[in-house]
């Protein structure tokens, strides 16, 4: 082997840094963001429950197979889907596979690789995400089955004596180590380390935070040598806890938002796409909508990775009927037009979905 000239390992070639940038690049275009289908069979079974709907393999199926077949019109809005291992494998009734109906639509498919969050020892009720060992196997099947990117979570909460140090270096070093492996095989990671909005602290609270796990975040990707133009960021919204007296504004959250995002993320990060955490429907649109308005320095593109937040009025207008699946659809088709106008800065309000309103926020949420 041969000696290396300097301290930095070069371990991706200009092609597969181009293949990388690209996809990324694809997935945060202008107007469009991610629908998360990712959901465990257990937290599908628990969104079917909600709708007196058995947790069989078939009826998630026949659910996934109302997201991914909708109008075509979706896909101005949408440019990638996360799925899980599951669905991954699945086919609609007629045999076509998942992956080639997002494919034929222009949207990329992308796999959630976590095996879950796992309690951390020696720390205070804290957690890390397992599923490494194996990763790159299941990496590199994935993409010969089509996916582009993947998704890794972490979640962080934040109390009187949490996030430690301990969780804040473990779940970087986590999500980097993932990241690394996603990248040799030609997948782009979406680094997602969740600052949980459980609790009663202000908003000033969770900037400070979020700006704490988003530093330890970058310092390891560039411990591992991530190619960052390659990646995406996952990040919550600087939101106060659910807990909190005090109301804050979507102008609010948008200027703590922004100003944690520019203290920490560099400028080379593809994009970054927001989880809803809980959020209602109505709220992740308008906060992504004032995020986007807001007048302070932007370098990256800023837009959703929504799951709850795109599908409680799928669900809810579906209820799992047949004769209601183009009402689902519909819903779906008018949250992700909102999300998508939102992305850009452009959303007028109300869309009038059928849960539009209802909260979303599970307490210790973990799928």
């Amino acid at each position: 082997m041969a000696k290396p000239t300097s301290r930095f390992v070069q371990y991706l070639t200009p092609e597969q840094e181009d293949e990388l940038r690209q996809i990324a690049n694809a997935i945060v275009a202008p107007g469009k963001g991610i629908l998360a289908a990712d959901e465990s069979v257990g937290t599908m079974g628990k969104r079917l429950q909600n709708i007196n709907l058995e947790n069989s393999e078939d009826n998630r199926r026949k659910y996934r197979e109302l997201l991914f077949t909708a109008d075509s019109a979706v896909a101005s809005s949408i440019s990638g889907v996360i799925l899980f291992d599951e669905t991954f494998r699945q086919s609609t009734a007629d045999g076509r596979p998942f992956v080639q109906v997002l494919k034929d639509q222009g949207i990329i498919p992308g796999i959630k690789v976590d095996k879950g969050v796992v309690p951390l020892a020696g720390s205070l009720n804290e957690c890390t995400t397992q599923g490494l060992d194996g990763l790159a196997e299941r990496c590199a099947e994935y993409k010969k089955g089509g996916c582009g990117f993947a998704k890794w979570r972490c979640v962080l909460k934040i109390s009187e004596f949490t996030p430690s140090y301990q969780a804040m270096i473990e779940n970087a070093n986590v999500l980097a180590r993932y990241a690394s492996i996603c990248q040799q095989n030609g997948l782009v990671p979406i680094v997602e380390p969740e600052v949980l909005p459980d609790g009663d602290h202000d908003l000033e609270t969770a900037q400070r935070v979020t700006e704490q796990v988003l530093a330890f975040q970058y310092k390891a990707l560039a411990d591992h040598n991530i190619f960052l133009e390659g990646t995406l960021l996952k990040p919550n919204m600087v939101t106060a806890g659910q807990g909190c007296t005090k109301k804050y504004t979507a102008a609010d959250i948008a200027k703590a938002t922004v100003t944690a995002l520019n203290r920490t993320v560099p400028a080379a990060v593809a994009g970054i796409t927001f989880l809803s955490g809980g959020q209602s429907e109505e709220d992740a649109t308008l906060n992504l909508n004032a995020i986007n308005q807001y007048a302070g320095r932007k370098p990256w593109p800023l837009t959703f990775s929504y799951g709850r937040a795109l599908q409680a009025s799928v669900l809810k207008a579906w209820g799992g009927k047949d004769e209601n699946v183009k009402a689902g659809q519909q819903e779906l088709l008018s949250r992700a037009s909102a999300n998508g106008a939102a992305a850009v800065g452009k959303y007028g309000g109300s869309s009038g979905s059928a849960a539009g309103g209802d909260s979303l926020f599970v307490a210790n949420h973990a799928y």
